[in-house]
Parts: C-alpha cells; sequence; structure tokens
C-alpha cells in the first residue's frame, strides 16, 4: 500500500455540508469525480475543527496521516481504532461471529495437518487485510501440495507478505455466470456501504451479469446492518453473499474510505450522505 502525506490531498466541501480529501489513485473503480456531479468549494476558512471523508486509496500509514491531519483541525471520519477494526479481520471477526465463515489468523502459518482438520477443505487463505488481487490458486486449497505452494508465494507476495495468514472455513457460494479465470470464481456477492450505521450505497460486487430481487435485497441488507450496527463504525463496507443453500454472510469489512465503488453507484452514495448529514444539521 502507498504511503501518503497531507501535501498529495484535496480538501473540498462538498454541497456545503461534507468535507472530503481527495486524491486519485488511477483506478476506475475507486477515483469518482465530484466536481462534475455536485457543487464544490475549497474555502480559505473553515471551522477550526472539521470531520472530512478520505478518498485517497489504501494507505500504509493510517495512524500517522490521522495525527498529522488532526494537528490542522482535521479529523478523518474513522479513528485509527476504528480503521483498524474496519479492515483487520483478527479485529472485526470476533463482533461478527455467527454472520460469517469460521476463521483463524496466524503470524507463522499452521501445519496443514492442524489447519486441515480445524477447518476442513477446501480452504481458503487470504490476509489478514486483503486477498492478493482474487487469485485463487493462493485462495482456495485442496491439498497439502496447494498448501504449501501459496504458503511460498505468500512469504513473497508484496501485497501478502506483511499481513497476518488468515484461514477460513470454506463457504460454498451461489454461482453467477462469469468467465473463467485464474480469479475466484464470482459469486452472488454485493458490496454494501453504511453510514452513521444507514445504507447508503449497495450493488453486484462481481463485474458480471447478475442482480438481486427485492425478497433477496431485503434478507441480504438485513445481515448487512446487523454486522454494521455490531461494528458500530462511522463509515464502513460491508461484503455479503449468499450461500448454495440460500443463506447470507457476511465476507468482509473493510473502512468505507479505501473501498472502491464495485456496482455501486458514486453519484447517489455521496447524494445519500449528503442528505443524511443535512437531515443532521442544526
Amino acid at each position: 500500500m502507498p504511503y501518503v502525506d497531507r501535501s498529495n490531498l484535496d480538501l473540498i466541501l462538498l454541497e456545503d455540508t461534507v468535507w472530503v480529501l481527495v486524491r486519485e489513485v488511477g483506478l476506475s473503480s475507486y477515483d469518482f469525480n465530484l466536481t462534475q456531479f455536485f457543487a464544490c468549494r475549497h474555502p480559505w476558512q473553515r471551522p477550526e475543527q472539521i470531520l472530512a471523508i478520505g478518498r485517497f486509496g489504501a494507505v500504509s500509514n493510517y495512524d500517522e496521516l490521522y495525527a498529522q491531519l488532526a494537528a490542522e483541525g482535521i479529523y478523518l471520519i474513522n479513528s485509527p481504532a476504528q480503521h483498524l477494526c474496519a479492515s483487520e479481520l483478527p479485529v472485526w471477526y470476533p463482533l461478527l461471529a455467527g454472520l460469517t465463515p469460521e476463521s483463524q489468523w496466524f503470524s507463522t502459518p499452521p501445519s496443514f495437518e492442524s489447519i486441515s482438520q480445524t477447518l476442513g477443505l477446501p480452504l481458503f487463505l487470504k490476509g489478514s487485510r486483503q486477498t492478493s488481487r482474487h487469485r485463487a490458486a493462493l485462495s482456495i486449497i485442496h491439498s497439502a501440495q496447494e498448501y504449501d505452494r501459496a504458503i511460498n508465494i505468500y512469504a513473497e507476495d508484496p501485497i501478502l507478505q506483511w499481513q497476518d495468514l488468515v484461514c477460513r472455513e470454506f463457504a460454498k457460494l451461489r454461482s453467477v455466470p462469469s468467465r473463467a479465470t485464474e480469479k475466484i470464481p464470482a459469486s452472488f456477492e454485493f458490496r454494501t456501504f453504511w453510514w452513521r450505521g444507514k445504507c447508503v450505497g449497495a450493488g453486484q460486487y462481481w463485474s458480471t451479469d447478475y442482480n438481486w430481487n427485492r425478497e433477496e435485497e431485503i434478507a441480504g441488507l438485513a445481515i448487512a446492518q446487523s454486522a454494521a450496527l455490531r461494528l458500530n463504525l462511522p463509515f464502513v463496507v460491508i461484503d455479503i453473499a449468499q450461500t448454495i443453500d440460500g443463506e447470507w454472510i457476511a465476507i468482509e469489512c473493510n473502512d468505507a474510505q479505501e473501498s472502491g465503488y464495485a456496482a455501486v453507484s458514486p453519484f447517489s452514495l455521496w447524494q445519500n450522505i449528503v442528505d443524511l448529514e443535512s437531515d443532521r444539521s442544526p
């Protein structure tokens, strides 16, 4: 993840309601030009203390950046502790017991025999924060040979080597139409954004043709809301999916400041946040 400092960030006031710190990262799934769709200002005078939403991608120095901004009276919407809770599975997992697959994490990889006996096969591997580009060979493990190969790659992979290893019970998810690639097979998965406990956006996670009906949407969002309420974070993403048995589960959490939009409408998401914050204004 990149190191980001204050000099790279543009502070804007969105619709005279919401402060946003922006830095384009060069990814169409993440970047969104707010100035093309909303009234945006760069006030030369502002309150001494403000809350701001960061849209500067995933960073390696969130704690440092938070302190740097706080010294200017700019407080990111998620504190360092809240950022950690949203981003790191070992922190959020205990809060979501029963809503997400059984998981264990390790600073040193366990033996294949011990972890396969505990969680069964196939086994799902990931970093404590993320996978490496959703590569199936590094994520879905069927044998000791596949496990050893994945662990060796984890030790060298620039995305995975700094993370703790997470081993998860493999959830059999409802499949969706997609072409075969080296990535994890696409499933009936959705990304949801939650602002102060309210859903401000939801849409397909994978870039393929599928959608939920109203009944599925209600059931899926109920699980996502339960997860969001348990986490109790200002701005969080909850990814949910439906199993082959029709059950909805939480797949992943993340700090919504760092998260790509997937198929969620950026315009609707920001409009919803503006509307909610306008209602909160005295």
